[in-house]
């Protein structure tokens, strides 16, 4: 199937099948594994974008707070207006959707949840565009602090070209936050051309590996696994369609770094400052990095330079430098606390 056919089904899909969130054939883009002070938010929403929303996982990072936020297959918005409250009034997100009907519900409520949020005027805009070629949104180079994505990029015709937009509008330092799913082997030709399993986020997944090498190609050596949900689907007859392929809802994250594609030990410690709000005791990193506050750590090259040279950078206490080197990094010097069926993720 051509990429342009398959783009025009998952437009249909989202565009005209679907009506609201209960159309949706498996739970494959549902959640409920929300935090409190985000449920709060989405309260204030208008009911529209909620029922018109589809998404798996939580991807909203922490320390937002006045910066320049892209979210990637926006659709109705309801990501969009949460990070809308959660950046501020002088923070700014911009939503990319290439589904018009899905552009129309989000804006179509700017003005009230300017109102809702007691901003004197709207800090979210929706463009229409495609993931892979973010120009056509007019996204520039090195634009944006956080590019966040939630169960969209799977649709994505183009993986490659996808990831290299990414990096390409993120400022050094900035971040990659996405929830979307992947499989553990790679999905056959003949499902990825099931027009209904693509639109569910099935028949597009990468498959883990796959997600790694690409990420290597364009110069990501390194990315953190947040959390890993196996799917259920719940559809006996999308079941027995995909058979053994096992589905995964992740999260992750990654940087526009210049770091290694090994952990390496350089002696470096970081200690957590307390400081991110509504993290007052802790920071998670990634599924095996958590960071207690006022705790030294040790710590690889690689996990000094997410923590120090990005935005959270205010938050943390890093000793030490690069200039020493005492080989690969210890994982056993770390805490570790990944799930038993956790997919790869990272270099340490």
């Amino acid at each position: 199937m051509a990429s342009s056919e398959t783009r025009a089904q998952v437009q249909d899909y989202y565009g005209t099948q679907l009506q609201t969130s209960q159309d949706l054939l498996t739970n494959a883009c549902c959640t409920d594994d929300i935090p409190l002070a985000h449920r709060r938010i989405l309260a204030q929403l208008e009911s529209e974008v909620l029922e018109k929303y589809y998404g798996c996982g939580v991807c909203i990072p922490d320390a937002i707070e006045g910066i320049t936020v892209l979210d990637l297959g926006s659709g109705s918005g309801r990501d969009a207006y949460l990070l809308s409250k959660l950046v501020g009034e002088n923070g700014h997100v911009i939503g990319v959707d290439m589904t018009e009907e899905q552009l129309d519900v989000a804006r179509r409520h700017i003005d009230a949840h300017t109102v809702t949020f007691g901003y004197k005027k709207p800090n979210v805009e929706f463009r229409h565009g495609y993931i892979e070629d973010l120009k056509s949104a007019n996204i520039a180079d090195n634009s944006v602090d956080l590019v966040v994505s939630n169960c969209v990029l799977n649709l994505s015709t183009d993986k490659e070209a996808t990831y290299r937009e990414i990096f390409r509008v993120l400022k050094p330092g900035g971040e990659l936050f996405i929830a979307d799913v992947f499989a553990d082997r790679r999905v056959p030709e003949t499902l990825r051309q099931d027009p209904v399993l693509y639109g569910e986020c099935l028949s597009g997944a990468m498959y883990t590996e796959d997600f790694r090498r690409l990420l290597l190609r364009l110069g990501i050596n390194d990315y953190r696994l947040l959390s890993s949900r196996r799917l259920t689907i719940n559809n006996a007859e999308i079941e027995e369609k995909v058979g053994n392929i096992g589905f995964y809802s992740l999260t992750v994250r990654a940087f526009k770094l210049d770091i290694e594609d090994k952990c390496e030990d350089h002696g470096q410690v970081a200690t957590y400052l307390g400081t991110i709000p509504g993290q007052p005791h802790q920071f998670v990193l990634d599924d095996h990095h958590t960071f207690e506050t006022g705790r030294p750590m040790l710590v690889c090259g690689n996990t000094a330079a997410m923590v120090a040279d990005t935005r959270y950078g205010q938050h943390f206490r890093v000793v030490g430098d690069t200039s020493q080197h005492f080989g690969l990094f210890d994982r056993g010097t770390a805490p570790v606390a990944a799930s038993a069926d956790a997919l790869p993720g990272g270099c340490c």
